[in-house]
């Protein structure tokens, strides 16, 4: 009976849509907090209401995604502007979440988009977990200049203990070797970050770089392991170095201006979960070619 149900419903289109809706409203959750964890509100009471004319939001102008275009832009009770960020977070995460579904596969076949596959469902929720705290973290920081320690120092407590639940979050089979390698993971991302920020204050008699990045650096090795952290340090000062030359040429910033760092360590760590590996194997044969014998 339970073979024929399997066949009867279709759980990869049910599972697919599921995962979008369930990210969409995820993010709509992430807006709260990233409005209200800066200002030190609860995120669980109020409902959520306009930041303009303070008046509760039904349920029905609060349908992720769909509220945002109905109601084109305004609040619809003081016609207030809505953030296009509200938009932009719920459809971001909704996308994060149906591509982190796409990744499972038990055989490790061929991935929709070339996505890095993975054979444990269990990773599925581990990553929109990360993925989650990874947005709030970018959102918080790009407005705000500041990384929660709920999403950093939480982040490493999660790590740590999702790796050794988990142990295929770390690619290895035993519970040691799992909390092992969130260790020395959260240690690479730690020390790393530490140094540049150590020596950027000795170089340029300033703080170079902010505390929270470190401990979001470290978060993401306790999460990913210490090659996510190289990858994500990599690319992420490659973008971000762009975008900051980009500002300084465009007159949106000067030179001594301070540029948020997390959401290029966000972006990096994302791109890591979804096609790190496979980035990282291309680099180093482009790198390091065969030497013929």
């Amino acid at each position: 009976m339970e073979d024929l149900l399997f066949v009867l419903i279709p759980w990869k289109p049910f599972f697919t849509i599921l995962s979008f809706a369930w990210g969409a409203s995820i993010g709509s959750f992430l807006n709260v907090c990233i409005y209200r964890i800066p200002r030190e509100l609860s995120t669980v009471t109020p409902r959520s209401y306009c930041p303009h004319c303070k008046h509760q939001i039904a349920w029905y102008y609060n349908i992720p995604l769909f509220s945002f275009l109905f109601l084109r832009t305004k609040c619809a009770y003081c016609g207030g502007r809505i953030s296009f960020r509200y938009f932009l977070v719920e459809l971001l995460v909704a996308i994060f979440f149906l591509l982190a579904w796409l990744k499972f596969d038990v055989a490790l076949g061929h991935r929709p988009l070339a996505l890095s596959p993975i054979a444990d469902w269990r990773l599925t929720p581990i990553y929109w977990l990360i993925i989650s705290g990874l947005v709030l973290g970018a959102f918080v920081d790009f407005e705000h200049l500041i990384i929660p320690d709920r999403v950093t120092l939480g982040g490493i407590a999660a790590g740590l203990a999702l790796s050794t639940l988990v142990p295929s979050l770390q690619g290895q089979e035993r519970i040691l070797q799992g909390f092992l390698r969130s260790a020395i993971g959260a240690a690479v991302g730690w020390g790393l970050l530490w140094g540049v920020a150590v020596f950027g204050k000795f170089l340029f008699r300033k703080d170079a770089m902010g505390f929270g990045d470190v401990k979001l650096l470290s978060a993401i090795g306790a999460m990913l392991g210490w090659q996510a952290v190289l990858f994500t340090l990599v690319v992420s000062s490659f973008v971000g170095s762009l975008v900051g030359i980009a500002l300084v040429a465009s007159g949106k910033k000067e030179m001594q201006s301070r540029i948020p760092f997390g959401p290029y360590l966000s972006f990096a760590a994302i791109l890591w979960i979804f096609w790190g590996p496979s980035i990282w194997l291309a680099y180093l044969n482009w790198m390091l070619p065969e030497i013929p014998y």
